[in-house]
C-alpha cells in the first residue's frame, strides 16, 4: 500500500470525556505519524459548511448542531493506506455494532455522538484536510 493522509477528528463528546490522550496514544500505536494536530471549535455555520454532503439528510441538524457544541481535535494522519486503516481503527459510525478495541466501541457515546470522524476516500481526505489545515500547517517526514 502507498503512503496517504487522511483527515480524523476527535468529535466534541471524546473531547468533553476526556478520550484526546487515549485517542491519540491509540493513533500513534497503531503506526500512524500525526502531521496535524489542532483544537478547535466549530461554528454552526462551519460545522454546516464542512458537513454539506448531508445536508439532504435527517440527520444533518442534529449533527451539525452536536459537531458545533463544543471542541473537537482535527489531525492529519499519515500511514500506509491510512484512509482504511483509521475507519478500521475507528469501527462503526454505530458503537453498539463497532468491533470490540474499536474507537468508536471504546468511547462513543451514541450513533450520532460517535468519537471520531474520518474520511472515506482520497478525494474526500483532501478536501477535508484543505478544510481545516493550510498546506503550510502540515509537516511530513
Amino acid at each position: 500500500m502507498a503512503q496517504e493522509r487522511t483527515l480524523g477528528l476527535i468529535k466534541p463528546d471524546a473531547v468533553a470525556n476526556n478520550h484526546i490522550g487515549n485517542i491519540v496514544k491509540r493513533v500513534v500505536d497503531e503506526g500512524f505519524t500525526i502531521v496535524a494536530l489542532r483544537m478547535l471549535r466549530m461554528s454552526k455555520a462551519t460545522a454546516e459548511q464542512f458537513y454539506d454532503v448531508h445536508a439532504d439528510k435527517p440527520f444533518y441538524g442534529e449533527l451539525t448542531d452536536y459537531m458545533s457544541s463544543g471542541p473537537c481535535v482535527a489531525m492529519v494522519l499519515e500511514a500506509d493506506g491510512a484512509i482504511v486503516k483509521w475507519r478500521d481503527l475507528m469501527g462503526a459510525t454505530n458503537p453498539e455494532k463497532a468491533a470490540e478495541g474499536t474507537l468508536r466501541k471504546l468511547y462513543a457515546e451514541s450513533f450520532t455522538m460517535n468519537a471520531t470522524h474520518g474520511s472515506d476516500a482520497p478525494e474526500t481526505a483532501a478536501r477535508e484536510i484543505s478544510f481545516f489545515f493550510a498546506t503550510s500547517e502540515i509537516f511530513g517526514r
